[in-house]
């Protein structure tokens, strides 16, 4: 009997064994989840750094988008409306972009608890004066454009709780159910477009001194708040950026050309930039200095300019111009104008 016990206790422990990599089985996962941190929520900087990034993006679709005001709802992988209820969208209002397609993001908001991307436009919108309407003898006239952003649509990237942190690569590949992101964006086509420095300070979200307002939208996206001024009798406007507590950025534009920045720090600190740091218009006569001699032109070979002879004027009339009628009496009109 002695010689069974080793036996039966080597069993009893294989059983035992058996039983833990049993329970740890089943308990594991959980266990796992139990000990993964939550993720932090989307911090200020992150939030900026994806509207700047994300804003203007050109794609190229992966679904299909329906017109109207119901746009679709992306949350852990799974779109809706789809399927049938999609078709029905799509067959009433019409595709506003198709698989394949090209399209641009044309605005990101971010809320609570999910992203909004619209695309070429969004949805269409009516204003409460668009649906007032006058009516008179023989038309309707609505009080409005009523198609004004009617052909773009949008998604709604939804998170359990909140928006977390994400980079943007991760965000990418969230919406990588809707949109392939592998397209030139417009900020890269028009990085090509200008100067060295001025294309440095862009990506780095910088205003120099001397940009045009289409370059400080580049950088800094569209002004949260505008302030028009006079200094003299010199009509500004001012682009506020940022509130506190992190630094704001005021920049002064006189027409389209950037005179003055103004940053006040989070220390309390005032700096301001009034000499030019980058000169436009040297980079565009640069350009033109640059064009080729045999610059291609749509007029034929030994073909003249129409003021190339100036001593051999034309005495037609020039295209679209009405011909002279006859002189109507005095004190009237000048025949054949339109009355301003």
């Amino acid at each position: 009997m002695g010689c069974f016990m080793p036996f039966f206790r080597t069993c009893a422990q294989l059983s035992r064994t058996r039983f833990r990599l049993l329970v740890l089985f089943l308990a594991g996962p959980g266990f796992l989840l139990a000990e993964k941190p939550p993720q932090p929520k989307m911090s200020p900087k992150t939030r900026q750094d994806i509207l700047h990034a994300f804003n203007a993006e050109l794609v190229y679709i992966r679904t299909n988008f329906p017109m109207g005001k119901t746009g679709l709802k992306l949350k852990d992988g799974n779109l809706t409306p789809n399927g049938a209820q999609l078709q029905q969208l799509i067959a009433m209002w019409g595709p506003a972009a198709k698989p394949g397609d090209r399209a641009q993001i044309s605005d990101v908001v971010i809320k609570a608890n999910y992203m909004h991307f619209e695309i070429n436009g969004g949805p269409a919108r009516k204003k409460w004066y668009q649906h007032i309407q006058i009516e008179g003898t023989a038309t309707v006239t609505p009080g409005g454009d009523a198609n004004v952003n009617a052909h773009g649509s949008y998604v709604d990237l939804y998170f359990d709780k909140y928006v977390p942190e994400l980079t943007g690569p991760e965000l990418k590949e969230l919406l990588r159910p809707v949109f392939d992101f592998d397209s030139r964006s417009p900020l890269e086509a028009y990085l090509l477009t200008v100067p060295p420095k001025v294309k440095d300070a862009i990506t780095s979200h910088r205003v120099l001194v001397g940009m045009n307002q289409e370059m400080v939208i580049y950088s800094k996206g569209r002004p949260p708040r505008r302030v028009r001024e006079k200094d003299g009798d010199i009509d500004f406007e001012e682009w506020v950026y940022g509130t506190p507590p992190e630094d704001v950025d005021f920049v002064r534009f006189v027409g389209d050309e950037v005179v003055r920045v103004e940053t006040m720090t989070v220390d309390g600190k005032k700096i301001v930039r009034l000499e030019k740091e980058v000169d436009l218009g040297e980079t565009l006569a640069r350009k033109q200095e640059d064009r080729p001699a045999n610059a291609p032109t749509l007029r034929r070979p030994g073909e003249d300019m129409p003021d190339a002879h100036p001593e051999a004027p034309s005495t037609a009339p020039p295209m679209g111009a009405p011909a002279p009628g006859p002189p109507g009496p005095p004190g009237s009109d000048p025949p054949n104008l339109p009355v301003q």
